[in-house]
């Protein structure tokens, strides 16, 4: 058991889930310890699966709003077409992890609700999308994608190094080839700034 719960403070801790409050780690951690999620089909899961997955299903409800704004506020067909592709995956994962943490007995609802963690758009940020159109709102999409995406790949990769569910781990290699794909997309129609030699 003290395995599990070390596995779980590991993907947490790469999640940079330190923006509430000091006992939410050691919450989940007693969630997904707890009887209930202990039935033969809960057994398959890991308490870092089961972390991984409400990670995932937090972040994508967060960025799926910032999606929705690309067709309104940008006439540029590339970055319709960019926003369309990342919106599709995205909600298939968002499915494919309540349904995997349905089938979990995981906790229905979001654990990470009102935590801003690294690759999760603010509500602040959210507004000043909303309120951007054109360059602007191009520039500001990508810098917030880009820091989503590479998220996004960095805990599916730590799922796939600690998790045990075949599901679950089969998931987050699906996050990873997606998430590479759509950060070479977005590279071509917004390169990163290139660091200065020192």
């Amino acid at each position: 058991m003290r395995v599990h719960v070390a596995l779980l403070m590991t993907a947490m801790l790469v999640a940079g889930c330190a923006g509430g409050p000091s006992n939410t780690t050691d919450d989940a951690a007693q969630r997904a310890l707890t009887p209930s999620a202990t039935t033969p089909t809960a057994r398959a899961f890991s308490p870092t699966d089961i972390a991984w997955l409400q990670l995932t299903a937090a972040m994508t409800q967060r960025l799926l709003p910032v999606l929705d704004l690309v067709p309104t506020h940008t006439t540029d067909p590339t970055w319709q077409r960019l926003a369309a592709q990342v919106q599709a995956s995205t909600r298939a994962d968002l499915t494919r992890s309540r349904h995997l943490l349905t089938e979990a007995g995981a906790p229905t609802t979001n654990p990470h609700e009102g935590h801003d963690m690294p690759g999760m758009i603010t509500a602040d940020e959210l507004a000043a999308l909303r309120s951007a159109t054109g360059k602007t709102f191009q520039r500001l999409l990508a810098a917030h994608l880009r820091a989503h995406l590479a998220q996004a790949v960095k805990i599916a990769a730590a799922e796939q190094r600690a998790g045990v569910h075949p599901d679950t781990t089969a998931l987050a290699a699906a996050v990873i080839r997606a998430g590479d794909g759509d950060l070479a997309r977005l590279d071509q129609l917004d390169r990163p700034p290139t660091p200065r030699a020192t």
